[in-house]
């Protein structure tokens, strides 16, 4: 095994250690507002979005193992359309607060990294658009999400940004479409919050299954229509 296989290994049981210590805080807490109804992996129930983020960095190999899982997305053609802009440093950090709303503000600012998630939406080089450029960048940050969740670490995405300013302040090209601002670090307890954020330090439920399913229904001789099931 060469040393940078054995670090990598030596790091993924610091990781796995930090992981087992946050789910014993908090697992107990998450069946009172999350059960699965089909035998999922836990791992999908125990991922969610907090805004309370503990004063300790995240190392930049950690942050490039949790982008590592997003490049192995799923991709239409294998475009692979999602792009990253990381504020690690005070000064990136800086240039974010230009654009992040001031209400995400009070909590984004205590998070040691931000990735704003966008996508080319270029086919290719002539111009033409890749129609699934939005939804390849999507599942890409659901890879994001659940590896920094295997790692420890917390991540919730933030819509409540100024894109124009996003696109201006950073240089990105036109081509290049900035959807969310992904706050990533340690969690830490809701009373490190502002106030105003802090009863909703909890996760959230979902709706049945059933009510995200478009049953078809066939009628002989009708034109056939989707229902809930």
């Amino acid at each position: 095994m060469s040393t940078k296989e054995t670090k990598l290994q030596s790091n993924e049981e610091i990781h796995r250690e930090q992981n087992t210590e946050l789910s014993e805080l908090v697992l107990e807490g998450i069946s009172l507002y999350r059960n699965a109804e089909y035998p999922v992996d836990p791992l999908f129930i125990h991922r969610w979005s907090s805004r309370s983020f503990a004063d300790k960095p995240v190392s930049k190999e950690t942050l490039y193992t949790v982008l590592e899982a997003a490049r192995w997305a799923p991709s239409s053609n294998n475009l692979q359309p999602w792009r990253f802009v990381i504020a690690h440093t005070e000064e990136e950090h800086d240039l974010f607060r230009q654009f992040i709303l001031p209400g995400n503000r009070l909590w984004t600012d205590k998070a040691p990294v931000l990735i704003l998630i966008a996508s080319d939406k270029r086919r290719d080089e002539s111009g033409d658009i890749n129609g699934a450029h939005k939804f390849d960048a999507g599942t890409a940050w659901g890879f994001l999400a659940i590896q920094a969740n295997l790692l420890g670490l917390s991540t919730r995405a933030v819509g409540g940004f100024d894109r124009v300013k996003a696109v201006d302040i950073l240089g990105l090209p036109e081509y290049i479409e900035p959807h969310a601002v992904v706050a990533l670090g340690y969690r830490a307890t809701p009373d490190a919050l502002d106030e105003k954020f802090r009863d909703k330090e909890k996760p959230n439920g979902r709706r049945s299954l059933g009510e995200s399913i478009l049953e078809i229904r066939v009628q002989q001789g009708k034109k056939s229509g989707l229902t809930e099931v």
